[in-house]
């Protein structure tokens, strides 16, 4: 990061909202937008944004699948065919 280019206040990004842009795709760094001194809003680019949604997608799944292990280990399972039978019944599906 380089503070004295991806650090604007918010009006200098309402002056020079081209140039801003254009500093986002050159350098593919988010800027943070200040109001009165203080951090208000990161801007980044689409492109960089869906490569994070991404990665956090990425780590819920991982995620998932860890607990998913660790309840197998620890017992905390029970057979899919106990489990379909119990939401047919609580559903009155037939089998």
């Amino acid at each position: 990061m380089d503070i004295t280019k991806d650090i604007q206040p918010m009006t200098t990004f309402r002056n020079h909202s081209a140039e801003i842009m254009q500093h986002l795709k050159q350098t593919r760094r988010p800027v943070i937008l200040t109001v009165n001194g203080k951090a208000a809003a990161v801007l980044q680019d689409a492109e960089a944004y869906q490569h994070l949604l991404d990665l956090a997608a990425e780590a819920s799944a991982a995620e998932g699948i860890r607990q998913g292990l660790e309840d197998l280990k620890n017992g905390r399972t029970r057979p899919a065919r106990a489990v379909l039978d119990e939401i047919r019944t609580e559903h009155g599906l037939p089998r």
